[in-house]
């Protein structure tokens, strides 16, 4: 079996990857810029970017997947399975908001673990926090 064609993001795939995101707004690419500049960034790419992960350790030092994005043209191919994968490891945190199912079902399915959730980040809508526990 292939491995999946996953690299490290440079800062040429800062407008693509700001273009395939569909939940941020305009400060979104200085985010993605931010993340690439210091190396939390991992690109998807089979000719061109179908999604990205960053992982930061600015969750009480630990490393965080603060976004996992695909394209909306390439979900449900295994491209999200593939970069949660690669992201994984041992006392990682991500959270995703309660009414996520599609990502919840994700992180069940690849080995992550609810462990908490905060109310009043987004109204209504609470973040579960899942912390990363194997295979």
């Amino acid at each position: 079996m292939t491995a999946p064609p996953i690299r490290a993001a440079t800062s040429e795939d800062v407008a693509a990857l700001s273009r395939l995101d569909t939940v941020g707004g305009p400060e979104r690419a200085a985010e993605i810029a931010g993340w690439v500049a210091a190396g939390h960034v991992r690109v998807y790419d089979d000719g061109s970017p179908r999604g990205y992960t960053a992982v930061t350790r600015e969750f009480f030092g630990r490393p965080f997947l603060a976004m996992l994005m695909v394209a909306a043209g390439a979900r449900g191919e295994g491209v999200g399975e593939a970069l949660l994968r690669e992201a994984s490891s041992a006392g990682t945190f991500t959270s995703a908001n309660l009414s996520n199912q599609p990502m919840q079902r994700l992180l069940a399915r690849c080995g992550w673990e609810a462990c908490g959730m905060v109310h009043g980040l987004d109204e209504g809508d609470p973040e579960v926090f899942y912390r990363f526990t194997g295979p």
